[in-house]
């Protein structure tokens, strides 16, 4: 599995993932080679499963955040399909979640506006397939937002 310098490889690259091989072998006290070599199988054995930017929503102009608890119709055998597919076409979904108990699924929409996103709700969401029941949470602040991983 993963021993102490591939734990250390990953906390300083979590905590600054534009660090550039050689700094980040620096960091780790090892050399460019070893660190090269050791991301490598980390990302061939799908622990690193990729390096992404980071997009401020809110500096783009999208001020409005809004997660959907679905509950959908299980009487019908393609539901949760069917409910998948269409959802991913929505461009202001952001993220889906499917969950085991009440809530199947959990929506995660962007909007510029409150009129954007009762735009989206009424003409993309609530056309959606399958819909048994919706709950809105919308996001008032965001008090902890950590991907990285105690290693």
């Amino acid at each position: 599995m993963l021993d102490d310098l591939d734990r250390r490889i990953l906390r300083y690259w979590q905590s600054e993932p534009s660090l550039s091989p050689a700094e980040l072998a620096d960091r780790c006290a090892t050399s460019p080679g070893t660190c090269a070599r050791r991301i490598a199988r980390m990302q061939e054995s799908g622990i690193v499963r990729g390096v992404s930017a980071v997009i401020d929503w809110a500096a783009l102009g999208f001020g409005v955040e809004v997660s959907l608890r679905v509950t959908l119709d299980k009487t019908q055998a393609r539901a949760f399909d069917e409910f998948l597919e269409a959802a991913r076409d929505v461009r202001e979904v952001t993220e889906i979640q499917t969950f085991l108990g009440r809530v199947d699924v959990r929506l995660h929409i962007i909007a510029r506006d409150m009129a954007h996103y009762q735009d989206i709700y009424r003409h993309r969401v609530l056309t959606l397939p399958h819909i048994a029941d919706i709950e809105a949470l919308m996001l008032v602040s965001r008090l902890k937002d950590a991907e990285s991983l105690p290693v």
